[in-house]
C-alpha cells in the first residue's frame, strides 16, 4: 500500500490494546487473520498521514468517509492479536474534544463550523446503531498521560535508539522505538492497586480520575489482550539521551509506593521528576 508521504508526523503517544483473534466474531475474525499475513502493514506515521492529507481538500474531510479495515498486529506465544485502527471512529471522537484545545478562531479556520455541525450528524446517528462500539486505541499529544504508566512496569520497558531489530512495531521500520507491553490481567491488576493507593491518600483528582476511566476502558477487551503504551511520535520531539534516561514508569511506580507507605516526601519526590520532564517535553510545541 503507498504511503502518503515519507516525512515524519509528530508528535502523539499512544495506548494500544491488542485482541487476541478469538475476541472477534465472524467474519470480522477472519478479515484479521487474513491481514495478519500481509507484509505490507502501514504503519502508525501512515495513517497520520492520511488523515492529514484529509484536511487538505477544500471543504476538508476531518473524518474518513469509511472506517478503517487496517490494523497493527503482533504475535506472542504463537496467539496472534490485532489492534484495529477504527480510525474513523477516533476522528469523530477526536473533533468532539477539539473545542476545548483551540480557539475558536483558529478551530473554525481549519474546520468550519458547517463541517463540524455534519460530523457530529453522523456520529450522532452510527452510535445509534452502535452504541457499543469503542476505540482500541487512545493518543495524546506532546505528553504520554501519567495515568498511562501505572498500567506498566519499568522492566517492561523496551527502548531500541534506531527501532526494535527484528521485531514488528506499529511505528514501522527505522527510527527510534520506546514502549512497554503488558498482558491485559497485569495492567487490571496494577490500575485496582493504584487507585487504592490513591484514594487511601488523597481526594477524588484529575490522576484517579484519569485512572479511573482507563481502567474501565480496559474493561471492555479480552482478558487475555496485550496492552501496549507507545511513545510513538515524541521519540522525534526529545534528545536521545534524554529518550535513554526516561523511566517514568518507575518514577510513577516509586510515587505510588510511597503513597502506599505514607512517605510524603518520596511520592513528592517522585512527582517532581515526572513534571519537570514532562513539561520540558510539552514546551517543545512552542519551539520555533
Amino acid at each position: 500500500m503507498p504511503k502518503v508521504s515519507s516525512v515524519i508526523v509528530p508528535y502523539a503517544s499512544y495506548l494500544r490494546v491488542y485482541e487476541p483473534l478469538a475476541a472477534f466474531p465472524e467474519p470480522e475474525r477472519g478479515h484479521w487473520a487474513r491481514y495478519a499475513r500481509r507484509r505490507d502493514r502501514p504503519s502508525y506515521q501512515d495513517e497520520l498521514r492520511r488523515s492529514l492529507a484529509d484536511l487538505v481538500p477544500t471543504p476538508p474531510v476531518p473524518v474518513p468517509v469509511h472506517e478503517s479495515g487496517e490494523a497493527f498486529v503482533v504475535e506472542t506465544d504463537g496467539v496472534v492479536c490485532v489492534c484495529p485502527w477504527r480510525t474513523r471512529l477516533r476522528g469523530w471522537q477526536a473533533l468532539g474534544a477539539l473545542g476545548g484545545q483551540l480557539p475558536p478562531p483558529v478551530l473554525d479556520a481549519v474546520l468550519p463550523p458547517v463541517v463540524r455541525r455534519q460530523a457530529a450528524a453522523d456520529y450522532e446517528q452510527w452510535l445509534a446503531r452502535n452504541p457499543d462500539a469503542r476505540p482500541w486505541i487512545r493518543t495524546a499529544t506532546w505528553h504520554v498521560p501519567l495515568n498511562w504508566f501505572v498500567l506498566v512496569t519499568d522492566e517492561e520497558r523496551l527502548y531500541e535508539p534506531g527501532g526494535a531489530e527484528g521485531e514488528e512495531t506499529s511505528a514501522g521500520s527505522g527510527g527510534p522505538v520506546l514502549r512497554y507491553r503488558t498482558p491485559m490481567v497485569q495492567a487490571r491488576r496494577r490500575v485496582a492497586r493504584g487507585l487504592k493507593a490513591l484514594r487511601d491518600a488523597m481526594d477524588e483528582g484529575p490522576l484517579i480520575d484519569g485512572l479511573v476511566d482507563v481502567g474501565r476502558w480496559l474493561e471492555e477487551f479480552h482478558p487475555r489482550s496485550l496492552v501496549e503504551l507507545d511513545y510513538g511520535g515524541l521519540v522525534h520531539a526529545v534528545p536521545e539521551e534524554l529518550l535513554d534516561e526516561d523511566h517514568s514508569a518507575a518514577d510513577v511506580a516509586a510515587g505510588i509506593e510511597a503513597l502506599r507507605a505514607g512517605d510524603g516526601v518520596g511520592a513528592g519526590e517522585a512527582y517532581a521528576r515526572l513534571v519537570e520532564r514532562w513539561r520540558a517535553v510539552r514546551e517543545r510545541q512552542f519551539s520555533n
